[in-house]
């Protein structure tokens, strides 16, 4: 393969990553294809650890790049709701694989093994 070549298929594959790459995307992503539609609140109290400024700017990055719909509805007290897009729907085959491949792999000593390290599991 030529050096050109490489740059055609990596091209896709770090743009991809740079729309659910991180910590947090596609947990977010993963609840709002469980959940349908999920309000700011309930997506807070289902992400362990997320701070409330990464899940805003998450869920910004996730609105600009079409993966996610914000709905607002003018009311009192203000409401918004979160949902996939049909773009966001179109990853989840992706991320169910990884999940898949988690089930096939995950092995809790390994997760132990890293808390204990100090690493973060």
């Amino acid at each position: 393969m030529t050096k050109g070549s490489n740059e055609v298929f990596s091209a896709p594959f770090e743009y991809t990553l740079s729309i659910i790459g991180g910590k947090w995307k596609m947990i977010i992503m993963f609840w709002l294809s469980k959940r349908d539609v999920m309000r700011y609140g309930e997506l807070k109290k289902s992400i362990k650890g997320i701070t409330h400024k990464m899940l805003s700017s998450q869920l910004k990055e996730l609105e600009r790049d079409h993966i996610i719909v914000r709905r607002e509805y003018h009311q009192i007290p203000p409401k918004v709701e979160y949902y996939l897009s049909e773009r966001g729907w179109t990853l989840m085959p992706t991320l169910e694989g990884m999940c898949q491949w988690g089930h096939l792999y995950f092995d809790e000593e390994d997760l132990d093994a890293k808390t204990f390290e100090g690493g973060k599991a």
